[in-house]
């Protein structure tokens, strides 16, 4: 009887070895042909890993690139000469105007040697906001020590100059021929800055003005606290619906009231939901694709894209419940542009239905971060295409001014 549970115990230890020494084997044949994966440094396996999930059947997904980093520099700049007078300006019409009104703000103020008072925010409907209403006072005021003096107030017995237009994307020509001579009469002007043009080529040169221009539009921004926050949950809660194409999710600036005005049939500066539906599906994207509206809240008109990508969503449905009754009414409707230029900014796609400012603006963010996956929308009159075909051209042809201020 013993002999025969001895037996038993062996023939079982054999079997057991036999089954080891088999799934050896075949983990072996299974590196080998894994092109040598163990020669890979373990930093290479886990970018090999990460690109795997990003292209693993869910869509054109793209990873970012490398953050660049800014050209500028404070030392090279040079500390502010004293204060020759006041500088003030409003923020108006929107985020994608604001950073432009910065950068001009701090040239000018630079240039004549002014000091610059902080910024009141006006929308296109009248209403007025204060600066920290939106925006980090105290960051704007640490990123521009040393470049300009910047006042949270007036002084009293200080009165605000004269209005002087200029120009987006100012010149030093034109501060010495149109700006300067008024400053030095008035001693204080007051600046309202207009667009001619939709101008954010990368200069051929960087000049000494470019470079405080640069800081002044893409390093003195921040938002508040509490705005903050809200796109924070709203990136999460998009990441969470998104669980099927690993988190990430695509804005596409698409508001119906703006597209009314455009009158987008057949215009090729903006494209309807219908016309984004189509686009996305024949480059790629799948139906669990998360899509992010720019759009507040939802309009018939958006079922066209949402019968082809169900997860599309607007700010309504993504927000914070107990924030909907700060930033969802009209009397905020500038702060909900604020929100939407930032959720664009830190999405894994951006596509700009419509043409513009907001577009340029929020590329110029994405190029600075390395999130470079701006698709332009096009009619495709086949059944599919690549999305590498429609990479803006801020980014394929690295034209954007952002370009010359990063490196």
């Amino acid at each position: 009887m013993e002999y025969i549970v001895v037996k038993i115990t062996m023939d079982a230890r054999q079997v057991l070895a036999g089954v080891l020494t088999i799934t050896m084997f075949v983990m072996l044949g299974d590196m080998i042909k894994r092109d040598h994966f163990d020669s890979l440094p373990v930093d290479s396996i886990h970018a090999t890993r990460k690109q795997s999930l990003l292209t693993n059947g869910v869509g054109p997904w793209k990873q970012d690139a490398q953050s660049l980093t800014s050209c500028w520099s404070k030392q090279l700049l040079g500390e502010p000469d004293e204060s020759q007078g006041y500088v003030t300006f409003s923020l108006t019409n929107g985020p994608e105007y604001h950073l432009s009104q910065i950068a001009d703000a701090v040239v000018i103020a630079r240039y004549l040697r002014a000091t610059l008072l902080l910024p009141d925010i006006r929308g296109r409907s009248g209403e007025q906001r204060k600066f920290e209403h939106v925006y980090d006072v105290e960051q704007f005021v640490k990123k521009l020590d040393g470049v300009v003096k910047v006042a949270k107030s007036l002084p009293s017995k200080v009165i605000t100059g004269p209005v002087v237009k200029v120009p987006s994307r100012v010149t030093e020509e034109y501060i010495t021929d149109n700006i300067e001579p008024m400053f030095r009469s008035k001693g204080n002007i007051r600046l309202a800055t207009y667009f001619p043009s939709v101008n954010m080529k990368k200069t051929k040169e960087n000049s000494n003005i470019d470079s405080i221009a640069c800081l002044g539009m893409f390093g003195t921004l921040e938002l508040q606290p509490e705005v903050n926050g809200v796109v924070e949950s709203m990136v999460e809660r998009l990441k969470t619906l998104s669980r099927k194409s690993n988190g990430q999710f695509i804005a596409v600036d698409l508001r119906v009231d703006m597209l009314e005005k455009k009158g987008c049939q057949g215009n090729s500066a903006c494209y309807g939901p219908q016309e984004i539906a189509m686009f996305l599906r024949k480059i790629g994207f799948n139906k669990d694709t998360t899509i992010y509206l720019t759009q507040s809240r939802w309009d018939n008109s958006l079922d066209a894209l949402k019968d082809l990508f169900p997860r599309t969503y607007t700010k309504e449905s993504i927000m914070p419940m107990d924030k909907k009754a700060r930033f969802l009414d009209m009397e905020n409707s500038e702060v909900e542009k604020v929100i939407d230029f930032y959720m664009c900014s830190e999405s894994d796609v951006f596509v700009p239905a419509i043409s513009g400012l907001f577009y340029a603006n929020v590329a110029g963010k994405r190029i600075a971060s390395g999130k470079t996956q701006i698709l332009v929308p096009a009619h495709i009159s086949g059944s599919s295409a690549s999305s590498t075909d429609y990479v803006s051209h801020y980014v394929s042809k690295k034209n954007h001014f952002a370009y010359s201020c990063f490196c």
